[in-house]
């Protein structure tokens, strides 16, 4: 067989590019897997199947590892495998590309044996899946081990993100809200006036700035819920009360809708007051001064529906489509970031439901909360 492979190198290489490339949205071979990957493999078949062809036994397992693949084993193909594995995720291929790589090579010396009428021995076949076998579980390892060490870098830089965020914006309104509490007390100013509205500000954006911290640790992994079942006439009125506040100081009109007094619900109260707070929040924000946010709900069959209307400029199709995910924001307005609306989903399918929006540029936007309905026995 090495014969064979010293003979034909160039053309075993040459059908596995064709092979690399032939696969869906994947170009031409750079040079840096050119140089490695296949053609330092197949080097080391040839020196593993020539070792073991002179009986030279330790010098053909020094390359190529043992067969049982045993950890610790620090064979030469092993670590140009693990190299070569996590290069090819830097080059942006997927698991399943790096076990088709060592695969293309086994096809393409099964095929050129069969062209060229060439006969192997079981022993060499045998070496030659040893290889293989070695290659690719040394590859896939570092591949994704290197994968897991990405993820993790990202995942850090986000919570790193989020909490420098939330500390920025946690001091920023407590400074508020002490400067304006030490006004207050010298006596100089009252209140009701335009510092005791700065101090109510502060005040709101810190609970806003916890709520939404604190339903984002409870829709977290791991974290069950409180469920109760209770009166979503109370609840709206709780809702109303809190947002009334924050409707005041943006000078926005706040409907609510009357609520019919026997409809209940089973859910944790707290994730949906936080994504209720977190619409009401949003569509306030958007609807600006002037603006008109309406809440209302309504029972259907098995299920109700708390909405939230607005005013503001509305979104564009692909805005719509988007306007859940994480770090995404709309419109001009891009204080924030862009979180709360990707917690309120979440908090909302927590509860067993399911959190929409339909809207139209220039129209305004109507959020939805579709839950399950609690029938009184």
């Amino acid at each position: 067989m090495y014969d064979l492979l010293i003979a034909n190198r160039a053309e075993l290489e040459r059908r596995c590019r064709e092979k690399v490339s032939a696969r869906p949205n994947r170009s031409p071979p750079n040079k840096q897997q050119l140089e490695q990957g296949i053609p330092l493999f197949l080097d080391q078949l040839i020196r593993t199947l020539q070792a073991e062809y002179k009986g030279r036994m330790a010098e053909a397992l020094a390359v190529s590892g043992p067969p049982s693949g045993e950890s610790g084993y620090h064979a030469e193909l092993g670590v140009t495998a693990a190299i070569h594995g996590a290069d090819l995720l830097t080059l942006g291929y997927s698991i399943n590309e790096v076990v088709h790589n060592y695969g293309d090579l086994c096809q393409a010396v099964s095929d050129l044996s069969i062209d060229l009428n060439q006969k192997f021995e079981i022993s060499e076949f045998r070496t030659l899946n040893r290889c293989l076998d070695n290659g690719i579980a040394d590859a896939v390892t570092a591949f994704s081990a290197q994968r897991d060490f990405v993820i993790a870098d990202e995942q850090a830089l986000e919570r790193n993100e989020r909490l420098v965020f939330f500390a920025h914006e946690l001091r920023n309104h407590l400074n508020t809200a002490m400067l304006a509490l030490a006004a207050i007390k010298s006596g100089n100013v009252g209140l009701t006036g335009s510092t005791g509205g700065v101090l109510d500000r502060s005040l709101v954006g810190l609970q806003r700035l916890i709520d939404r911290s604190l339903a984002e640790v409870r829709t977290g992994p791991g974290m069950a819920l409180r469920r109760s079942v209770f009166s979503l006439a109370n609840f709206i009125g709780e809702v109303k009360y809190s947002a009334s506040l924050e409707a005041e100081m943006l000078n926005c009109s706040f409907h609510v809708e009357q609520t019919p007094s026997l409809l209940m619900i089973d859910a944790d109260k707290d994730l949906l007051f936080s994504a209720l707070g977190n619409l009401l929040q949003n569509a306030f924000k958007f609807s600006g001064t002037d603006g008109v946010v309406t809440l209302s709900v309504e029972a259907r069959a098995e299920r109700i529906r708390i909405n939230v209307k607005d005013s503001g400029p509305g979104l564009s199709a692909d805005a719509a489509r988007d306007i859940f995910l994480p770090f995404t924001q709309s419109g001009t307005n891009k204080s924030g970031l862009g979180l709360g609306l990707s917690i309120a989903r979440r908090s909302v399918e927590a509860n067993d439901g399911l959190l929409t929006v339909e809207s139209k540029l220039g129209e305004g936007c109507v959020f939805t909360i579709n839950l399950p309905r609690r029938v009184l026995q």
